[in-house]
């Protein structure tokens, strides 16, 4: 019989906020959408020093990185099977918002958006996994969803 284990990647990302409640999203140089910071994890490397490394590559910054607000397996015939991480960045300060810069040249802009306009603004799935992974933090849980979808 062959061994037919899930190959699946995993990546990470950071949910922030600005001192009014809306999220921050950036705009990839690579893709079309907008996306939170973050990145694939690296071979040895923890999902939470990956969403570390990858707010500290992409925004130049390095604020503390919370508890994990959701983890999603996300399968996709296109791109490979994923299981991605959202962690808990919370309320950026001006004074960290002013020292953002894109040095490694795959973010363009960032904005912060309210949470009711991420279905017009995003992919379905990351509109479902991001509105969960605000109602995880406003509840203090961790959610565990498939395809954007509580289990």
């Amino acid at each position: 019989m062959d061994d037919q284990r899930a190959q699946a990647h995993a990546a990470a990302g950071a949910l922030f906020f600005d001192d009014v409640g809306r999220l921050l999203l950036v705009t990839p140089t690579y893709k079309s959408s907008l996306d939170i910071p973050g990145g694939y994890v690296e071979p040895g490397e923890t999902p939470h020093e990956a969403c570390v490394r990858e707010v500290r590559e992409e925004l130049g910054i390095q604020p503390a990185i919370g508890r994990l607000l959701v983890a999603d397996w996300a399968p996709d015939s296109r791109d490979g099977d994923k299981v991605l991480f959202v962690f808990d960045g919370g309320v950026l300060s001006d004074e960290l918002l002013g020292r953002i810069t894109f040095a490694d040249g795959e973010l363009s802009a960032y904005a912060f958006h309210p949470v009711e306009e991420l279905d017009e603004l995003l992919i379905e799935r990351l509109a479902l996994r991001l509105k969960a992974a605000v109602t995880a933090y406003e509840r203090g849980e961790t959610a565990y969803l498939e395809h954007g979808r509580p289990v």
